[in-house]
């Protein structure tokens, strides 16, 4: 069947001169002497996520340590005083996870790459093996895939407990022992300056799953539990730092890069097909309309870019009148009539208001297995089959693939919540809160300029996202240290800017060469 391959024609014109092997060799010569101000920098700790950890391209690998923002600060800070910032390196640059050799299920492979027409995994396994354990405590405690409430669970880095899903492999390999929490190795590291960001994933893992119930957003109470005992444990030696709020999420080009409409009947394979999905669709389209739903009618257009067939799970289900109309008006069997109307009970096309998320890329168009494998099982023939069990254009496009707009109110109320517990919670303990939400937002609207160079929120092309479309490119992450140094400077009376010792953000990559390895 038809690939549709829209984005991939976008992309053949990108320059790999933006492509470079990682590590710069940056000069730090700041014209004036760098102050700490009423901070103490000698031993800064990060606590977080996998933003925190450095993750880039869907994985973590050592470049992507190196330019991680916490080690960025870390670099600043020792002009005023900072002292070593120890991380858990993995061993490569390929990125990924073994498991007695193994990779396990999940998202653990290798990190992608941009080869000038479109992206893909490096090729090879990983290398880092997880039972291979360096113990911390670390300066850089930031954990990919952690929620608020991981920093305070026993276990989490037990390697017994990850098949009952209790443990994360990452810090399994970083924990200081087994039963150790994630807050107590970044007590244990005695921070005298630190840096809080986490909660994108109390909000991240329901979005990015396109809200099919297999990861639900955290409970807010339970969120606000977690967010108080961390930053007052985090506050309560004393030391100063800073805390980050969510950044709004959906915004990320994870949600924003796929159009609703990326049928173009400019590609040949999918033009010739428009006559006969239309043609499908004619006798669906009259029982649609003569039980009162003409908005359930799917029609592709020969000269613009049509909408994708989704599964809305907010819809009415209409399966039951719609089976009628196909058996007594449109003459169809029970048994078609049953599956037509089970397929298209709750289906319509997508609209503006949808977002597609980026993982459908590698779905559109492509034959659902599984739905195939269930046709055929309930005698339909194989080419009937097929023809019924095309992602976007004749099955609907799954749940997993398309945020419709209530699960997108979801998802934006719940990031605003967050954000006020972190906020008045910082503000409790007298911190500085980042404020990562209104950032990007103006980036979105206006990029960010500094050094003669403008990133934008524009996935590849932009700069500021990573080829995951959610985690930060080195340029990303030298944007949110500066920022960050900035605040550091508004409420610690440092001089990180004045002095000249801000980044220049030119000096870093935002695509990785898939020759680092």
């Amino acid at each position: 069947m038809l690939r549709i391959n829209y984005i991939w024609a976008l992309l053949m014109v990108v320059a790999l001169a933006s492509c470079e092997q990682g590590k710069f060799d940056r000069e730090i010569k700041p014209p004036v002497e760098v102050v700490s101000g009423e901070a103490d920098f000698t031993n800064y700790v990060a606590l977080g996520n996998s933003s925190t950890a450095g993750l880039a391209d869907g994985a973590l690998f050592i470049a992507s340590q190196d330019n991680s923002y916490p080690n960025l600060l870390a670099q600043k800070m020792a002009l005023a005083g900072g002292g070593e910032f120890s991380q858990p390196y993995m061993n490569d640059n390929v990125g990924g996870l073994l498991l007695g050799g193994t990779q396990p299920e999940g998202p653990f492979g290798p990190r992608l790459f941009f080869n000038g027409t479109g992206l893909g995994n490096l090729p090879g396994p990983p290398t880092t093996e997880v039972t291979n354990i360096q113990p911390g405590p670390y300066n850089n405690m930031g954990v990919p895939g952690a929620r608020s409430f991981h920093l305070l669970a026993p276990g989490y880095g037990n390697v017994a407990n990850l098949e009952l899903g209790l443990a994360n492999p990452y810090f399994v390999r970083m924990a200081s022992s087994p039963d150790v929490r994630v807050l107590d190795d970044a007590m244990a590291a005695n921070p005298t300056f630190f840096s809080l960001r986490i909660g994108a994933n109390d909000v991240l893992g329901y979005a990015s799953s396109g809200g099919d119930g297999s990861s639900e957003i955290t409970d807010k109470n339970v969120f606000d539990g977690s967010m108080a005992a961390v930053i007052g444990t985090l506050a309560s030696g004393g030391a100063k730092g800073i805390v980050a709020n969510i950044s709004n999420v959906l915004k990320h080009p994870f949600f924003t890069y796929v159009p609703f409409n990326p049928l173009d009947p400019s590609i040949p394979e999918y033009a010739e097909q428009i006559p006969l999905l239309n043609g499908f669709y004619s006798d669906l389209n009259k029982a649609f309309t003569g039980i009162g739903f003409p908005e359930r009618s799917v029609v592709f257009s020969e000269t613009e870019p049509s909408p994708i067939v989704i599964f809305d799970e907010s819809l009415v289900n209409i399966s039951g009148p719609l089976k009628q109309a196909l058996m007594f008006v449109g003459g169809l069997d029970e048994l078609t009539a049953t599956i037509l109307s089970s397929q298209y009970g709750q289906a319509r096309q997508a609209n503006e208001d949808d977002l597609i998320l980026l993982t459908s890329q590698f779905a559109i168009s492509e034959i659902n297995t599984d739905y195939f494998e269930y046709l055929s099982g309930k005698g339909v023939p194989l080419e009937l089959a097929g023809r019924l069990s095309v992602n976007g254009l004749t099955y609907p496009l799954g749940d997993t693939y398309v945020l419709v707009p209530s699960e997108q109110t979801e998802i934006s109320e719940a990031n605003i919540a967050f954000n006020q517990t972190i906020e008045q919670l910082a503000s409790n303990a007298g911190l500085p809160v980042f404020d990562a939400y209104s950032l990007l937002d103006d980036i979105v609207v206006n990029g960010y300029a500094s050094d003669g160079f403008t990133v934008t929120a524009e996935f590849i092309f932009g700069g500021l996202f990573s080829l995951d479309g959610i985690h930060l490119t080195a340029r990303g992450n030298a944007v949110l240290a500066n920022e960050m140094l900035k605040l550091i400077d508004e409420s610690y009376d440092s001089n990180f800017e004045e002095a000249g010792a801000l980044y220049d953000i030119g000096d870093f990559p935002t695509i990785y060469s898939p020759a680092l390895r």
